[in-house]
């Protein structure tokens, strides 16, 4: 069991020469009282979480990032803010999206929401930007809320964006959840998104998706793509472009058996541009305990249900997500899965982190342009006694597929401590993101991250821009081949697998963070439970 205090301090280690970095965010912009709806929570003004980032497919000067800013602990965030560059990320300057009122949504442009969460952007070949979020208003699930799928284009490279279109708009019978837009590469007019929508009721939780054919300038309506059933849900859905232009879309399943959750990640596909899809196809089962402080063991809300996907030139697909098959279920590690046939099949995973006895959590998964894989990703190897959560921001990188790879420290140690926390009854989790993002300029992987302020409390987080530029190649760092297959073992018939029961209370306990007290047990078993707020 985790100590409740820490030992005392020991001196600090130097800090880490590191490659320069980019402060992309900057102070609120946004009034107090802007989104003109109170229903409770803690308003971290200045934090910044949840960044996505965009490059230019042909001019990668020009890039685009977006983020949640003003974050909530009771869930989402007073908008969503953009920045555009086009000096390759020296400097940024940045404007606010119309999803909600503090970042300019009315009634008459169709962005009246009180709050934003999951923001997702994406560059197309004709340097048009697209960028979806969730909005919403009230109390989920209960009388009066709403919620939407929105989405918008830029046609300047994010100085300015267009009215948000909903691509699906519900009240408090649905709730829809993790957006990602994704633009097809060779016709850029071919956009799609793609989310989870919760049933109130039967606890269903269906994959949608929407596409437009006109480079967002209208969309179809949103049709499901895979329904796992009643007592089962879909969960961080993206789509990339694989061999032949097939559309695979990743999503983690998860099915309530009696009162156990089990889960894993699969994949759809489609051959047709999104028209139609296949059934879903396993990757691997989702073994993640998720991650808390090892010292005072308070949880962090990390990607332990939200794994991530890229797509290679060559047709190759990476799944990288946190798993604790390697060391007998005790703590996360990041590992990857590839399929060599667009999704088709899928290899067993493989360890990613390189470091024994530590959590690492939040992973993104992006291929360079000549086939080098980058995993980019947190880890606590740098905390020790101090009164501090340090927390460390690394890249992996693989030049032969995901067999074996090296790594670099991309950021400073920082407190995690610090960051925005989701409040009670959500577990009092720090938070930086569902995701963070990476991309690459030719031989340079760029990350996009949030990182907490030390002992800043009224700057709790920031976004930042680090091009890895001393990382452009396999050479470099500390390179590992993986350690062999998992350690943990089955348990024996009539046994109780320990691994289970810690994976089936982490998605409980995912779940507590994400929907409040609603998500605590299926709705056919909670009675009369209280609603709670949005992601």
């Amino acid at each position: 069991m985790a100590p409740t205090v820490r030992p005392a301090a020991t001196s600090p280690t130097a800090a880490p020469k590191l490659d320069p970095q980019a402060l992309v965010s900057a102070a609120s912009p946004f009034a107090p009282g802007c989104d003109r709806e109170d229903i409770g929570g803690t308003n971290y003004v200045n934090a910044e979480v949840e960044p996505s980032l965009a490059i230019h497919p042909h001019d990668p000067a020009r890039r685009v990032a977006i983020w949640q800013q003003d974050r909530w602990s009771n869930g989402s965030s007073r908008g969503i803010m953009g920045a555009a560059s086009t000096d390759g990320g020296q400097s940024w300057i940045r404007r606010p999206l119309p999803f909600s009122r503090c970042g300019g949504g009315t009634l008459a442009n169709g962005g009246d929401y009180a709050r934003v969460s999951n923001p997702w952007v994406a560059y197309g070949g004709n340097g048009i930007v697209h960028a979806v979020g969730l909005s919403s208003s009230g109390v989920i699930f209960q009388s009066g809320s709403v919620n939407a799928i929105v989405a918008s284009r830029s046609l300047d490279g994010g100085l300015s964006w267009s009215n948000p279109v909903p691509l699906i708009r519900d009240g408090p019978g649905f709730f829809n959840d993790k957006v990602a837009v994704t633009v097809d590469p060779v016709d850029p007019n071919l956009v799609y998104a793609t989310w989870d929508r919760l049933v109130a009721g039967d606890n269903g939780g269906p994959t949608y998706v929407a596409r437009s054919l006109d480079g967002g300038a209208s969309w179809q309506p949103a049709r499901p793509a895979y329904d796992p059933g009643p007592n089962a849900q879909t969960i961080s859905n993206v789509i990339v472009v694989a061999r032949d232009r097939t559309l695979v879309n990743l999503f983690v399943q998860i099915d309530y058996v009696g009162d156990d959750y089990v889960a894993r990640i699969a994949v759809i596909r489609s051959f047709d541009q999104g028209t139609t899809w296949t059934g879903p196809t396993t990757v691997a089962a989702l073994q993640s305990v998720g991650t808390r402080d090892p010292w005072l063991a308070t949880p962090v809300r990390d990607q332990s249900i939200i794994p991530q996907i890229a797509a290679a030139p060559n047709g190759t697909v990476y799944a990288a997500w946190q798993d604790a098959r390697f060391n007998g279920g005790a703590l996360d590690a990041i590992v990857i899965s590839r399929s060599l046939d667009g999704g088709a099949s899928w290899t067993l995973p493989r360890r990613v982190s390189t470091a024994a006895g530590v959590a690492a959590f939040n992973p993104s998964v992006h291929v360079r342009a000549d086939g080098m894989v980058g995993v980019g990703y947190y880890d606590f190897r740098s905390d020790g006694p101090a009164a501090t959560l340090l927390t460390d921001t690394w890249l992996a990188r693989s030049a032969d597929g995901g067999w074996s790879w090296s790594e670099s420290r991309i950021a400073e140690p920082f407190d995690l401590a610090m960051a925005p926390r989701t409040s009670a009854p959500f577990d009092g989790g720090f938070f930086l993101g569902d995701y963070q993002s990476l991309g690459s300029v030719g031989p340079v992987f760029v990350p996009l991250f949030a990182k907490a302020n030390n002992a800043t409390p009224a700057n709790r987080s920031d976004i930042f821009h680090a091009p890895a530029v001393s990382a452009t190649s396999g050479a470099s760092g500390r390179f590992h081949p993986d350690c062999g297959p998992p350690r943990h073992r089955a348990a024996q018939s009539g046994q109780a697998d320990p691994l289970q029961a810690r994976v089936s209370a982490n998605l409980k306990r995912a779940r507590l963070q994400r929907l409040g007290p609603h998500a605590a047990a299926p709705p056919d078993r909670q009675s009369n439970r209280p609603a709670a707020r949005t992601p």
